[in-house]
């Protein structure tokens, strides 16, 4: 899940008691005949064929950073506007909608007086013809993460400073004149491998050449002991970059120092690398476990990562990691290539995931490290009970409504309801095509709709919830149930596998999924799960069971942490002729 920053719970309260919120009462106001235009175009020299896409309007009181950085769940974010284009040829004028849907505030009318800065990006589609008879326009990622101010050939326009007056917005034309430029591919090392296979499965699926890959860590000794075979150690989640966790050389002496908002702590990128250069040590120490580590890169067009599942809208990626990508990697790196020696780790996305593919894939995987996971107890979806709730934004009462909490601190302040937190998706993208946490939960978890599109767990404008949508859901992807309902049948290959570690303030209330989903776990039998849950107190999100070290700190040792709690359970899980001792040279 990805990460937004922290303000007081006293906005939150105000708005809450007020039955509706100050966005529903922005829908009510008729768009004004005062209203000016937006005007755009782009150079043929950045395109010459026509383009699909969304045009993102984002308004700025600042430009410290550009207002394509500021857009965010809490009241510190600017305001965006958003829409779908076609066939947009190059120096072709564009009059942007201005009865378009918006975020925070909804029309254009209702914006304040004052001066702002305006700047556009427009976020490009591809046309994917799948398998399944479907044609659809998706952002393909390109190696950023699906992060949409920052993909390789998205245009944009320098910002511009505009004068808004008692609701009436400005004429203004603006030219898309810039293009964010391709990112590198990272260069092999000593250590670190970087490799990427076409995937069959997902290139039938999409209907063209798809790829996974991963960045591997070689252990020490791997080239100087040639007839050793490891076992991997599979990190999950959402992982762009390469094995930045990882660094030869001590901290920049000359970087400056940076404080992190986030854990409230000075220098905090001067940790950042301290922590990466430390675990090199560790690694090529005498004492760490030898193994070889992955970070799995498996972007879609709906996120930086499938989720590691076989989904309808997304395709069989669980498959195509399973039985594509890791047998490749054993294979040319020397893995055992055993169930038991493949354990997979992580937090919050990657803790989902690694759950998932235990317990979707019981035999091909030895063990499970879960650290601060997506909901995996949908009763508890966050907040939302997606199978008894009528409604995923409010509590409704006989007399007043009370917005759902999205995200909160470690001492409980909210600075964001749930329903900011999809009403921002959506100016991102209709369809699911946002790339935010929202939209690829019902990419990965949802069927599709009759254009092919993932169908929505709930109405993004109103909130109310699909109840065919969630029974769907919860016989295909909710991983308590599913563990419940096939205990009898896989329960002795899930044993001594299962770890789960929360913290009991997680920002997103991830918590509480936990919760229920230990509490099925507690009461398993033939066999017992013998595995663990842990919660830290007043912990945040991606706690992993360190109860040593502040978050800031334990979320840089995922590696270093469960490499060696795996290693001391192996032996639960491997057959009695394993070989366990040649790779702990």
């Amino acid at each position: 899940m990805k990460k937004s920053n922290l303000l007081s719970t006293a906005a939150f309260l105000f708005v809450s008691v007020c039955c509706t919120s100050f966005l529903c009462s922005c829908s009510d106001t008729a768009p004004s005949e005062n209203v000016g235009g937006i005007e755009l175009s782009f150079p043929t020299e950045h395109y010459q064929e026509a383009l699909d896409g969304r045009v993102i309007v984002l308004i700025s009181k600042n430009i410290e950073t550009e207002p394509r950085f500021q857009l965010r769940d809490d009241s510190k974010t600017c305001q965006a506007f958003g829409m779908d284009v076609n066939d947009w040829n190059p120096g072709e004028p564009l009059q942007f909608d201005m009865e378009a849907f918006g975020y925070p505030i909804k029309s254009f009318d209702s914006l304040p007086s004052g001066e702002f800065y305006v700047q556009v990006l427009f976020h490009k589609y591809e046309t994917f013809k799948r398998a399944d008879g479907h044609v659809v326009k998706l952002p393909m990622d390109r190696g950023e993460g699906q992060q949409w101010n920052r993909a390789p050939g998205n245009l944009y326009a320098t910002p511009q400073k505009v004068t808004i007056t008692n609701g009436q917005f400005p004429a203004i034309s603006i030219t898309l004149d810039q293009k964010i430029p391709p990112i590198a591919e990272p260069e092999d090392t000593k250590y670190v491998k970087h490799i990427k296979i076409k995937s069959k499965l997902l290139s039938d699926f999409w209907g063209r050449d798809m790829y996974v890959g991963a960045h591997i860590l070689l252990p020490e000794g791997w080239d100087t002991h040639p007839d050793v075979k490891y076992p991997l150690a599979i990190m999950h989640g959402h992982f762009p970059s390469d094995f930045g966790g990882f660094r030869t050389t001590p901290p920049d002496p000359n970087m400056e120092p940076e404080y992190s908002e986030r854990f409230d702590v000075e220098g905090y990128n001067v940790i950042v690398q301290q922590e990466a250069y430390d675990f090199y040590k560790t690694w090529t120490g005498p004492d760490f476990p030898r193994v070889i580590a992955i970070k799995i890169q498996h972007p879609t067009p709906y996120y930086d990562d499938s989720y590691a599942v076989n989904s309808e809208a997304q395709g069989p990626y669980g498959d195509a990691i399973t039985y594509e990508l890791i047998p490749h990697i054993e294979q040319q790196f020397r893995g055992i290539g055993e169930g038991w020696s493949r354990f997979v780790y992580g937090g919050s996305t990657g803790g989902w995931e690694s759950l998932a593919v235990q317990v979707k894939y019981p035999k091909e995987y030895g063990m499970a490290f879960v650290a601060c996971p997506d909901p995996i107890d949908f009763r508890a979806y966050c907040l939302v009970n997606i199978y008894e709730d009528e409604n995923a934004y409010y509590q409704e009462g006989p007399f007043r409504k009370t917005l759902v909490p999205g995200h909160r601190d470690y001492l409980g302040n909210v600075d964001a309801s749930l329903k900011d937190m999809n009403y921002r998706e959506l100016v991102l993208g209709t369809k699911g095509r946002s790339g935010q946490q929202w939209d690829i939960w019902e990419a990965t978890y949802s069927p599709i709709d009759e254009e092919g599109y993932p169908k929505r767990i709930w109405d993004r404008l109103t909130g109310k919830i699909d109840k065919e949508v969630a029974s769907y859901w919860k016989e295909n992807y909710d991983l308590a149930y599913i563990m419940k309902r096939d205990w009898e049948k896989h329960g002795k290959d899930w044993e001594h596998k299962i770890h789960i570690y929360c913290g009991d303030m997680d920002n997103y209330y991830l918590n509480n999924a936990v919760y229920l989903a230990e509490d099925m776990l507690s009461e398993t039998t033939a066999p017992y799960y013998n595995g663990e849950v842990d919660y830290g107190d007043r912990a945040e999100h991606c706690w992993n069971g360190d109860h040593e070290n502040g978050n800031h700190i334990s979320r840089l040792r995922y590696h270093r942490m469960f490499i060696k709690k795996y290693v001391d359970k192996v032996d639960k899980v491997a057959p009695k002729d394993a070989d366990l001792k040649s790779w702990r040279y």
